[in-house]
């Protein structure tokens, strides 16, 4: 239990971050549309399909056992951060240039804007799942504590960003503690990943080695008869 507690922390955070992108972006893209019936169900189902897509795929690809799903999570989370860094921006020059658009295109541009990144986020728990059942064999327990401080992460950022973190750092500061917080979640689930690959190396060095020892001796020539006649001859001067 306590090796996999980091995992646990790292998906709370990836949750804390998950939860405080959707607020901010909720805030951002109001703003620039206007809070209305239109915008909320279109945020919302943005949302929740990315969130649908992203599992759906996410398992697909974790689904081989030879897959380095640490791996995969560390990229995705990296990201995700990397999309929150610019996301403001992009939302609010995608907003100028749909301002004169009508409301079906405008929808469209601004539902896939939320859906990419919202697949990344709902790819993260099929790998983590992956990854802990290829551990422990238990699949039940791995989707259910992992959903578990998923979750919990969430609602803690939920409070926290009314509370604390929007009053404090605004939007941009926001968005930047959530990037902040994906880059430190990827590169722990990378140093996981090199860790976990490290027996795996050193024992195909050993095999490497052995191998080549196996093959000198195999081409070593054998001693003939003159050289055995000759050695006996120097050890008895």
């Amino acid at each position: 239990m306590p090796r996999r507690l980091w995992i646990y922390a790292v998906f709370l955070l990836s949750g804390f971050a998950a939860l405080l992108y959707q607020i901010v972006w909720q805030r951002a893209l109001y703003a620039i549309y206007g809070i209305n019936i239109e915008s909320v169900t279109m945020i919302v189902t943005a949302f929740m399909l990315g969130l649908g897509i992203g599992s759906l795929a996410g398992g697909i690809v974790s689904k081989d056992p030879r897959k380095p799903v640490l791996l995969y999570f560390s990229v995705v989370e990296a990201g995700i951060g990397l999309f929150g860094l610019v996301s403001l921006g992009i939302f609010h020059a995608v907003g100028e240039v749909t301002l004169g658009m009508s409301a079906f295109p405008t929808f469209i541009v601004s539902f896939l804007l939320v859906l990419l990144p919202t697949m990344l986020m709902g790819s993260t728990l099929p790998l983590l799942v992956a990854h802990l059942v290829r551990e422990n064999k238990n699949v039940g327990k791995s989707v259910g504590t992992l959903y578990f401080v998923n979750t919990l992460g969430s609602a803690f950022a939920s409070a926290a960003s009314v509370l604390f973190i929007l009053g404090n750092a605004g939007q941009a500061g926001s968005v930047r503690i959530a990037a902040l917080l994906n880059f430190t979640v990827s590169l722990l689930a990378y140093v996981a990943h090199r860790r976990a690959q490290r027996p795996a190396e050193i024992q195909a060095t050993l095999a490497q080695v052995a191998a080549v020892a196996a093959s000198d001796a195999d081409d070593e020539p054998a001693p003939t008869k003159e050289s055995a006649s000759a050695k006996k001859e120097v050890e008895s001067v």
